[in-house]
Order: C-alpha cells, then structure tokens, then sequence
C-alpha cells in the first residue's frame, strides 16, 4: 500500500509561483513512476506531468511545458510539482498518483495504482 498526502497548494497572484510536494509512505515509492493531475471546476480532471521510478526521465503536458517541472527525491518519498508564471485558468484541484509502469502511461491516463486527495491551487488575477 501507497498512501499520498499533497500539501503546498494556496491561493497566488497571477504570475506567481507554487512548490507542490506528494509525501508518500511505505517502502516501495521507489517502485511507482509518479505524476500530478489537475481537475479544475466543471471540467475533468487532466494529465499535467509525470516522472520515471528514477528520476531519469519526465513526461509533460505540451501546453505547460516551460512553466510546470515535476522532480522527485527518492530518498525523501516526495514529488514535487513546480510552477511558474502562473494563470488564472490553473487554477484547479492538483493531484498526486503512483503508477506501476512508466510516466508514458500516466500520460495516457491508463488507470492509476494509488490517488492523493488533492490540493487546491488558486491563481488570482
């Protein structure tokens, strides 16, 4: 079992920036590419970028690619999601998943091992 608690979400002005951290538990985070998913209000939730078991390799969403970075430090259990030049329309809950296979398929959203619940991210302008 993989338990994961976001945390870093607020409320930030237009053009801002924001850390989100997924601390997970158990041995086995090593084991899961991870990744963060966002689902604003209204809309479904939707694939923003996920990171291999090792760090070595990312997968990102084109549209934010140059504002968001996700990294992870294994020795930690934690990923984080950086974002920059934020716009009101990111605004949206951010979620934190593991995946058994690779941050490819969590780019295809195929089904996810273990979800976080979430962290509200708020952008102002």
């Amino acid at each position: 079992q993989v338990q994961l608690v976001e945390s870093g979400g607020g409320l930030v002005q237009a053009g801002g920036s924001l850390r989100l951290s997924c601390a997970a538990s158990g041995r086995t985070f090593i084991s899961y590419a991870m990744g963060w998913f966002r689902q604003a209000p209204g809309k479904e939730r939707e694939f923003v970028a996920a990171i291999s078991w090792s760090g070595s390799s990312t997968y990102d969403t084109d549209s934010l690619k140059g504002r968001f970075t996700i990294s992870r430090d294994n020795a930690k259990n934690t990923v984080y999601l950086h974002m920059n030049s934020l716009k009101p329309e990111d605004t949206a809950v951010y979620y934190c998943a593991a995946h058994r296979s690779t941050a490819q398929a969590m780019g295809r959203m195929s089904p996810m091992d273990y979800w976080g619940k979430g962290t509200l991210v708020t952008v102002s302008s």
